[in-house]
């Protein structure tokens, strides 16, 4: 990896950095999960989790990348040996397993953004519900999928600078002003307070100890940050020494997390002016492409440019993070067997097309395929780098922040937080998340 390219600015790597954590996570899931009966508590857990530990643990990950250089799947070992491989391979499983069911729910975005565009929307819940069951059924969900791969491959194609820099650049800043737009609009609805405060106000002190909403909030602070399957590691190796790590982590989740609430500020007050609350909360997939389209019908023409307005914004966001995801078997590849870029993405990408097959076929797969790929091995994914870089190669940790001349309280405090707080947190987090999975899936 001796030609490496380099980010051209410290604003290219954040804005794509930013753009791998912003994606369907905030705008799907956060909404469901939230609404899963976690309201405040469930907020309270995600802002621990994301500052607690998944901002030190997404340093450590930036440093392990920046330090070594070298891609996901070959960086654990470049850093502390051959015992630490089944780590790099963890990370390629991790994002080709996530962007399999993830191209899935692209093609179901863009299916929507078109229909809506041309044909309009569903007058009712139950034509919702049948216009839903188009597009997760038939050859239009293959087609869907092949198509946001081809597209996801076509931009990694073109490397750092001319493909993913490029668009991260312009669809970042496209993405938030059409969020900040959208939930000034929502804002106005009859329903817009009550929405608020039933979903995301609403406080029970009891939920803070539910096995549920804890898992809720360790899969949706890793799922949304990205940190712990390998993105991350594979954009901030081709960072340059003068890069300020903490404070390019912080915007990062700055960034990621005010795209989660605004989500919310749309979807929320839509789900309680047109009194939709089942349907989100029973269904993964019932706010975005079932409450969503319903409840924007009933405000005619307008209601059509905001579904129009929000599905291309949904997508732009899955788009973002799909390049991300698709770049750590690709920089792995170029690494490891010296493929050349465009060899590695189409390859990668038919593959990942193959495996991504049974979640299109069926929905119970996809579920299945979102809580272990993208829940239980981000958490294991995100123990491991805390492990790596806090405790077996810490002097890597000290040195790579001190050559960037981050201060020395700010080292301390991020490496405490990563030896001695991370580790037992995110444990525990992974063991609760297993255990009511299990249990999930026994009762079902």
């Amino acid at each position: 990896m001796a030609a490496r390219e380099h980010w051209r600015s410290g604003t290219g790597f954040v804005l794509a950095a930013a753009g791998s954590a912003v994606g369907l996570g905030n705008l799907w899931g956060f909404a469901y999960r939230a609404s899963q009966g976690g309201g405040a508590a469930f907020l309270l857990l995600y802002f621990l989790i994301v500052l607690v530990v998944c901002l030190p643990v997404l340093v450590a990950e930036m440093i392990l990348g920046r330090s070594t250089g070298k891609s996901p799947i070959n960086a654990p070992v470049h850093a502390a040996g051959n015992r630490w491989q089944p780590m790099g391979w963890l990370f390629v499983v991790a994002s080709c397993g996530i962007l399999a069911f993830y191209a899935v729910l692209m093609g179901w975005t863009a299916h929507t953004f078109v229909h809506s565009l041309l044909f309009g929307l569903p007058n009712n819940l139950a034509e919702a519900k049948a216009f839903f069951g188009s597009v997760s059924t038939g050859h239009s969900v293959l087609f869907g999928q092949l198509l946001s791969l081809a597209l996801t491959g076509i931009v990694v194609s073109a490397g750092i600078r001319g493909g993913i820099e490029r668009l991260t650049r312009w669809c970042m800043p496209a993405l938030f002003l059409l969020l900040l737009v959208l939930a000034c609009w929502a804002a106005t609805l009859p329903g817009a307070w009550d929405g608020y405060r039933t979903f995301l106000l609403k406080w029970d002190i009891n939920q803070l100890f539910n096995p549920s909403t804890v898992r809720n909030a360790f899969t949706q602070a890793f799922f949304s940050i990205g940190t712990g399957i390998g993105c991350i590691l594979a954009y901030s190796a081709y960072l340059d020494r003068r890069n300020h790590l903490p404070r390019e982590a912080v915007a990062v989740v700055g960034m990621d997390t005010s795209v989660g609430l605004l989500a919310g500020m749309v979807t929320f007050p839509v789900v309680m002016s047109f009194g939709l609350q089942d349907v989100v909360s029973s269904s993964t997939v019932g706010t975005l492409f079932i409450s969503l389209p319903t409840g924007l019908a009933a405000l005619g023409g307008t209601g059509r440019v905001v579904a129009v307005l929000f599905f291309a914004l949904a997508y732009i966001a899955a788009i973002t993070s799909s390049i991300s995801l698709l770049e750590v078997p690709v920089a792995s590849l170029i690494d490891r067997l010296g493929w050349r870029r465009k060899q590695a993405v189409w390859v990668s990408s038919a593959l990942i097309f193959l495996l991504g097959l049974p979640s299109a076929l069926d929905l119970e797969v996809l579920g299945r395929m979102d809580a272990v790929f993208g829940g239980i091995l981000l958490i294991f994914g995100g123990l491991l780098v805390s492990l790596l870089v806090g405790w077996v190669v810490p002097r890597r940790f000290d040195e790579d922040l001190a050559g960037c001349e981050t201060p020395q309280g700010v080292r301390r405090f991020l490496k405490f937080m990563l030896r001695w707080v991370s580790p037992p947190v995110v444990a525990f987090g992974l063991i609760v998340s297993v255990v009511d999975l299990y249990q999930q899936w026994v009762a079902s």
